[in-house]
């Protein structure tokens, strides 16, 4: 629009600066009244005729415009429009020197181009804003379901890692690339289960296989004791296999019975249990070995503490981790058995003060078959802790192993079950 309107400009003085050489000043001045005369209705040509003193000769200007820029010819300046409302316009004009001393100057009021220039800006201004606003709620309204679906793939995995296999991402119908991940990793968790029950049952069936050979094993080599001198070395080879085969046999019993117990075939036997005299029976059959190795027990056990669940499971997975406490705390150690209740839940803390566990293989020690290094050379199967793993989660509870500093402390929440109607 600028580019044109100089264009106007530059042709007007050319046919003006034209009249001048054919007709002098006097028909210059006549073409000038007559262009502003033919204007008059718009009033945005500026025309105006001066001496080399810069005196007005003709023109809609009465003087020489003042503090006007100049630009290799060109000026702009403030033109008064209304002298009662001192408005203003903004004129763009050129000077031309003329044969004679005269100068010419021709321009347009240019509010109009200003004003759609300012209008131009404006706009764009409140586009980018506008544009930047939506920018920034898309990208909050992206991020936040980005964030949303990768949450659930952490709380998946969360649980995955707590041990629940069975758990999946969610899968939209979207079929974007969280739902392609998504499928990926349930396919691969489906595989992955699928390899850890067959290990499982591969493990169940050699333990329920082999159970019975090693009775009648077993079974045997009793008969063949029995046979000889109880004093000879033969009967005491007999009498160590005797203890070698309970000891396979208690390994494949303690398998089989974690097995019926993560398959929940035992909920059946499911009952009131008192806690309060679960506990005191559990720590009343193993007062003789804390006597005897010369340990200080300490107990703190709520009364009237009733809820659902299977006693003998119960007093099984308590009286194992009790055991491992009073196995491997040293001599004149120290033990704590206590049962609070908390709300909806039940609290059973077993703590003592021996070596304790490391705290990376705090998790690892519920696995079958995992023991510590320094456990190694005792007896034991590696599969108490993982019998009590499976007692807890049949109840719906949680085991956790913190630091007794020193020692370890093993505390054990059940959520209060009614009896059903």
């Amino acid at each position: 629009m600028t580019q044109q309107m100089d264009s106007t400009i530059q042709a007007e003085i050319q046919g003006l600066a034209e009249r001048y050489d054919q007709e002098g000043l006097q028909g210059l001045s006549e073409l000038i009244a007559e262009r502003i005369n033919r204007q008059q209705a718009t009033g945005n040509s500026i025309y105006l005729l001066t001496t080399f003193t810069l005196q007005p000769l003709v023109g809609n200007l009465d003087r020489w415009p003042k503090n006007a820029s100049i630009n290799n010819d060109w000026i702009e300046f403030q033109l008064e429009i209304n002298e009662q409302t001192s408005e203003t316009h903004v004129a763009r004009a050129k000077i031309f020197r003329l044969p004679g001393k005269y100068g010419l100057l021709v321009g347009r009021d240019i509010h109009q181009l200003t004003e759609a220039k300012r209008r131009i800006i404006q706009a764009l201004t409140w586009g980018l804003a506008i544009m930047v606003m939506l920018a920034f709620l898309g990208g909050i309204v992206l991020s936040r379901r980005t964030v949303r679906k990768i949450e659930r793939i952490n709380q998946t995995t969360q649980s995955i890692m707590s041990g629940d296999l069975s758990r999946r991402v969610p899968v939209t119908d979207r079929n974007d690339d969280f739902d392609q991940v998504a499928d990926n990793l349930n396919q691969m968790l489906d595989r992955i289960q699928m390899l850890m029950e067959d290990i499982r049952r591969v493990s169940d069936n050699i333990a329920h296989d082999l159970r019975t050979p090693l009775a009648r094993l077993r079974q045997h080599l009793e008969e063949a004791r029995l046979e000889e001198d109880p004093s000879s070395k033969s009967a005491m080879n007999l009498e160590q296999s005797i203890k070698e085969a309970d000891s396979l046999l208690g390994t494949f019993n303690a398998l089989l019975r974690i097995a019926r117990i993560e398959a929940g075939q035992v909920r059946a036997g499911f009952g009131d249990v008192d806690f309060h005299s679960l506990l005191e029976d559990i720590v009343e059959f193993y007062e003789p070995l804390i006597e005897e190795k010369n340990q200080t027990l300490e107990t703190t056990i709520d009364a009237n503490i009733v809820s659902q669940g299977d006693r003998d499971l119960l007093f099984q997975a308590f009286a194992n981790v009790l055991e491992n406490a009073i196995k491997y705390t040293p001599d004149k150690g120290n033990l704590s058995v206590s049962l609070i209740r908390l709300n909806t839940e039940l609290v059973i803390t077993i703590a003592d003060n021996g070596p304790g566990i490391p705290a990376s293989e705090r998790d690892k020690v519920f696995r079958r078959f995992y023991r510590l290094d320094q456990s190694r050379s005792s007896s034991g199967n590696g599969l108490g802790l993982s019998m009590v793993s499976a007692v807890v989660s049949l109840h719906n509870g949680s085991i956790d192993l913190e630091d007794n500093i020193p020692g370890l402390r093993t505390i054990i929440r059940l959520p209060m079950m009614k009896k059903k109607a």
